[in-house]
C-alpha cells in the first residue's frame, strides 16, 4: 500500500511542476493504479508458450527523453522473486511506420488505432543486454481479477473467445530505469513491456477507461494484443476477444507510467540541422551539456550526444 501512495504522490507533484513551468518541465503519464479488471498476458517466449505482446497508448507533444517507467501485472504460479527479465518496445500507430502492410492483411478485424507491424527499433530496451535496470515490489499477495487472456489469440473469424475467466495471484509493480534513455518526438505511440518469470505467467494489469488519472489524454485508444502467431497484426483486447458485440463492448487500459523531461526546442529528426540544435537545446536547458547528460540520465556526455544522433537519424 505504501508504494502506492508514494508513487501517486510523486505523479501529483510531477503534473504541478508541468503545469507550472513554461520552459523544460519533467515529464510524467500515469494510467493510475490496477482495476481487477483484466489481466493479458506480455512475455518473450517461455517453453511451449508463444511470444505474447500487450500494448497501450500515450502521447508526448514535445519531444521527450523518457528515462524510466513503471507496470503493474499478476504473477501466476511463481514467485516475484522469479522475475528474470524484463523488455520494453515503443511503437507508432499502424500505418505512421512506412514498413506497416498497407493495406492490412484483413486477419483481423481492423487495425485502426492499433500499433504499427514493427517496433521503433532505437527505443528498444532488455535488461538482458543492459539497456534496462529493474527492481520489483510486491503490492498484494493474492490480488484477483475478473477476466485473462492468455492463449486465446486467434485471427478472424475465430478471435471472439469472451476471455479465459478470472485469475488471482500476486500483484506486483516492476520500476524500470533505462541506462540508455528513449528520446522521441512528439506524437502518439504504443508502450508495450514483456516480463519473463522462470516457471510461471506474467499477465499485464488493466486501469480504469477512460483515464481517471492525473495524466489525461486524448484520444485514449483501447490496449491491443498479439502472439507470435498472429503477428504482425494485433487483436483489441476488449472489442475483438472480451466481446465483439458493439455498444457493450468492454475496452481497457493497461497499469503504467513513463517519466523523464522534455526538451521542447529539440530539432526535427531528419533535418540535417537536427543534431545540432538538439545538443544546443539541452545544454541551455539545463545549463551546460554535463548538467543536461546527467539530469537526463545518461551515462555521460558521449552516451547524449549518441542519443541525440540516432534521434535525428531514425
Amino acid at each position: 500500500m505504501s508504494t502506492r501512495v508514494s508513487l501517486a504522490a510523486l505523479l501529483l507533484t510531477a503534473g504541478a511542476c508541468i503545469t507550472t513551468s513554461a520552459w523544460g518541465a519533467p515529464f510524467f503519464f500515469t494510467t493510475g493504479n490496477a482495476d481487477g479488471q483484466l489481466g493479458a498476458l506480455s512475455q518473450s517466449e517461455r517453453g511451449g508458450r508463444l511470444e505474447t505482446e500487450t500494448a497501450d497508448d500515450f502521447i508526448l507533444t514535445q519531444t521527450t527523453v523518457i528515462n524510466g517507467a513503471t507496470i503493474t501485472g499478476l504473477v501466476l504460479d511463481d514467485s516475484v522473486a522469479d522475475i528474470t527479465n524484463v523488455e520494453v518496445e515503443i511503437y507508432h500507430l499502424f500505418s505512421q511506420d512506412p514498413n506497416d502492410t498497407v493495406p492490412p492483411s484483413g486477419h483481423v478485424p481492423s487495425r485502426t488505432n492499433s500499433p504499427s507491424d514493427h517496433e521503433i527499433d532505437s527505443a528498444t530496451r532488455d535488461s538482458d543486454e543492459g539497456t534496462l535496470l529493474f527492481s520489483y515490489s510486491s503490492l498484494n499477495a493474492n490480488f484477483s481479477i475478473a477476466q485473462t487472456v492468455i492463449d486465446g489469440i486467434h485471427p478472424s473469424p475465430n478471435n471472439r473467445t469472451l476471455g479465459e475467466g478470472p485469475a488471482s495471484g500476486e500483484e506486483v509493480q516492476i520500476t524500470l530505469t533505462f541506462a540508455k534513455p528513449i528520446v522521441l518526438p512528439a506524437g502518439h505511440y504504443f508502450f508495450r513491456p514483456e516480463v519473463l518469470v522462470k516457471s510461471g505467467d506474467f499477465l499485464y494489469l488493466s486501469a480504469p477507461r477512460p483515464l481517471v488519472s492525473p495524466t489525461p489524454i486524448n484520444p485514449d485508444l483501447q490496449a491491443w494484443i498479439r502472439n507470435a502467431r498472429l503477428a504482425p497484426d494485433w487483436l483489441r483486447i476488449g472489442t475483438d476477444i472480451i466481446d465483439a458485440v458493439g455498444a457493450t463492448t468492454p475496452t481497457f487500459n493497461m497499469t503504467f507510467s513513463l517519466g523523464g523531461n522534455t526538451i521542447p526546442e529539440a530539432g526535427i529528426p531528419g533535418d540535417p540541422e537536427c543534431h545540432g540544435q538538439t545538443v544546443a537545446a539541452a545544454a541551455k536547458q539545463f545549463g551546460g551539456i554535463k548538467s543536461a547528460a546527467a539530469t537526463l540520465g545518461f551515462s555521460s556526455v558521449p552516451a547524449l550526444q549518441d542519443s541525440f544522433r540516432e534521434f535525428c537519424n531514425p
